[in-house]
């Protein structure tokens, strides 16, 4: 097994959980770390023997053979194209970039270099998703007619709730759709093989001024707050998006997604309606997987090695009735990247900038929709 080096740009809670990742996979050594705020500190404490405030200067000075890119979406370009230009391969963080544009000029210059390009999209690795998809793939389901689903969280529900994704100068026109309904919507068209062909979306910004504390603060109660702790900031980016879909085999679905979702944490749902069966995944349920039947009895299947697909035994970690969740996801992600930079022609079963241009596209047309209040047309 070959040994490679690794460097991270961005340290903050998505990069430690790729440093972690990285580091559970055991032929990985993460060398070094970049971030432009407290890189010496964050180097200390994870044992990294090298920091870099530019990682143009981490580029340069280390020999690395993969590039993490863990920072705001509006820098995600800049950083990969300098990485890949110099001969680096590169996994991204989500979404890829901020346009169609961007993300495809990457996938360009990927493909001329010959170089691995992945975007973290994680869920795809969950055992039990995986197992949906081999359910699909071999028809257990029947014809899927109907796919439904919602993500949801809660740490953006206050109006002193602030955080750089807020500013569409740095997330993107789109905020929780890059954000949240990215993931949801590249899980579903990758455990089905179908295509969302149309969309039709409505944002709601419910808070169109936020209060942007100028101490640090995890919660201060809107009854103390004085006008000198903090600043108006408009927001331009949605809180919320309803999004109906059809999808290439004649298909209907629609999602739900918010970041003022009270007391749901991180819960991404997915429901999919076939001529046979049902299936449902929760994360707030991460190793089941529900089968509803018409003249049967339902079913919960369980994360076991025994049982499950052979293939999804293959991205199993531990024994059943031991939880495996979003850090076993990203590792297993990262194992399959970096098997296929020893081994090119294997499948790439993680995605690739392919999936993140289409990602993005997805994301604009979403967003032309929800300003046109029509129908859009995503395939052309």
């Amino acid at each position: 097994m070959k040994n490679f080096k690794a460097g991270v740009v961005g340290t903050g809670f998505i990069g430690v959980a790729h440093v972690e990742a990285l580091r559970r996979i055991g032929n990985i050594e993460v060398v070094a770390i970049s971030d432009s705020f407290n890189a010496e500190e964050k180097a200390k404490v994870m044992n990294i023997p090298h920091w870099f405030h530019d990682y143009k200067d981490m580029i340069s000075k280390m020999e690395l053979d993969v590039i993490h890119v863990c920072t705001p979406n509006n820098t995600h370009y800049e950083i990969s194209k300098y990485a890949m230009e110099r001969g680096i391969n590169v996994v991204c963080e989500k979404p890829v970039t901020t346009t169609v544009k961007e993300a495809e000029e990457l996938l360009k210059i990927a493909k001329e270099k010959k170089l691995i390009h992945a975007v973290n999209f994680h869920n795809r690795f969950n055992p039990m998703v995986y197992e949906l998809k081999k359910m699909i793939q071999d028809n257990s389901l029947g014809e899927i007619f109907s796919i439904h689903g919602a993500y949801l969280q809660d740490w953006l529900l206050y109006d002193t709730d602030y955080n750089w994704r807020i500013k569409s100068k740095e997330s993107g026109s789109t905020r929780v759709v890059a954000d949240l309904g990215s993931h949801w919507m590249d899980t579903v068209e990758n455990i089905t093989g179908l295509r969302i062909t149309e969309v039709f979306a409505e944002f709601t910004i419910y808070h169109k001024i936020r209060k942007r504390l100028l101490k640090p603060s995890n919660f201060i109660p809107e009854e103390s707050l004085k006008p000198e702790d903090y600043e108006e900031i408009h927001i331009d980016t949605e809180d919320a998006a309803f999004i109906i879909f059809r999808f290439s085999n004649g298909a209907k679905g629609n999602l739900a997604l918010s970041q003022m979702f009270a007391g749901r944490k991180n819960k991404l749902s997915i429901f999919v309606a076939g001529t046979k069966e049902s299936a449902e995944w929760d994360s707030e349920n991460i190793n089941g997987l529900y089968l509803g039947r018409r003249n049967n009895y339902n079913q919960i299947v369980v994360k076991d090695t025994n049982l499950l697909h052979k293939a999804t035994a293959d991205i199993v970690s531990y024994p059943g009735g031991h939880v495996e969740g979003f850090p076993d996801t990203i590792k297993q992600n990262f194992i399959k990247i970096y098997k296929s930079l020893e081994d090119k022609s294997m499948d790439r079963e993680y995605a690739t900038f392919e999936d993140g241009a289409r990602s993005m596209k997805l994301c604009e047309k979403i967003f032309e929709s929800a300003q046109t209040s029509k129908w859009v047309n995503v395939m052309k």
